[in-house]
Parts: structure tokens; C-alpha cells; sequence
């Protein structure tokens, strides 16, 4: 297990003691996350990203995206195939999975779609007129004292 030492960070910010909690989420989870099913995280745009996962196997029906508690949950189950089949080799894995994503604040995913054996999932990033950076406008000390004098007058 990693350990950091995140005291220099609360010295000089405030608010963001979520981070050490979501840190040791990720990383935990990061030990015991599995490699099945393998996927691609890729930027396509300044605020748009992309997770396609290869799914080789599945249909859509048998998938599930969602959103819940601030994490991308993709998980598949394979219905049971009721055939006689037999296989010489079976190199296509169809076990059920579960694979979750950490998303940032503000991220919203906005579709879905699967083809070619591959789900792909696409992902923004909206930041609220709130959170944008503004200029503020510096008044010099003659006007303030005016806006002072003109709000006693009309009073």
C-alpha cells in the first residue's frame, strides 16, 4: 500500500480534503482492480473524453452503464446459453465484470453506444458560470465615496 504524506497540501489550501479520501480510494481499488475487461480512456476535445471498453462477446442487452455515488459503473452478464456447444478452444472470454471510473466533479457522461464488439462511452465536462473565472471590476476610492454620498441623497 502507498502512503502520502498530504499535510503540505492542507497547510496551503482549503477545501479539498476530499482528495486524501478519493486518493486512497482509487489506490485501493487500483490493487484489486482487475485487468478484464481491457479499455482505452482517450481526450476528445478540451472538456470531452472517451472510455471505450473491448466487450468482445457481449451484447448490448447484456451490459449496464450507470452513474452512482460520483463513479462510472460499466458491469456485463452473459445470459446462460442454453445450446449444446462444444468448444475446441473457447479464447473469448465471457465472464461477468465489473469495472468503475472515479469521475471528477462537473463530468457527466452523455451517451453510450456499442458496435463492433467495443462499448464506448462519452464523457463531458461541464463547468458551471459559477466556477468560471471572472474579472472583478477594481472601483478607486472617489467613486465608492460618491456611490456613498449618492445612495445617503436618495434615501
Amino acid at each position: 500500500m502507498r502512503n502520502f504524506d498530504l499535510a503540505p497540501l492542507y497547510r496551503a489550501t482549503v477545501g479539498f480534503d476530499q482528495i486524501a479520501d478519493m486518493m486512497d480510494r482509487v489506490l485501493a481499488a487500483d490493487i484489486n482492480q482487475p485487468t478484464y475487461p481491457p479499455y482505452n480512456i482517450e481526450k476528445t476535445a478540451d472538456d470531452a473524453y472517451r472510455i471505450s471498453i473491448a466487450v468482445a462477446g457481449f451484447a448490448a442487452d447484456d451490459l449496464m452503464v450507470e452513474v452512482k455515488d460520483g463513479a462510472l459503473v460499466v458491469s456485463a452478464r452473459k445470459a446462460e446459453d442454453d445450446s449444446q456447444r462444444s468448444f475446441l478452444h473457447r479464447g473469448i472470454a465471457t465472464r461477468a465484470f465489473e469495472r468503475k471510473f472515479q469521475l471528477a466533479d462537473h463530468v457527466r457522461v452523455t451517451g453510450a453506444s456499442h458496435a463492433d464488439g467495443m462499448l464506448h462511452i462519452d464523457l463531458v465536462r461541464e463547468v458551471p458560470e459559477a466556477l468560471k473565472p471572472r474579472r472583478i471590476a477594481i472601483a478607486s476610492g472617489d467613486s465608492v465615496r460618491k456611490d456613498v454620498v449618492d445612495a445617503e441623497t436618495v434615501n
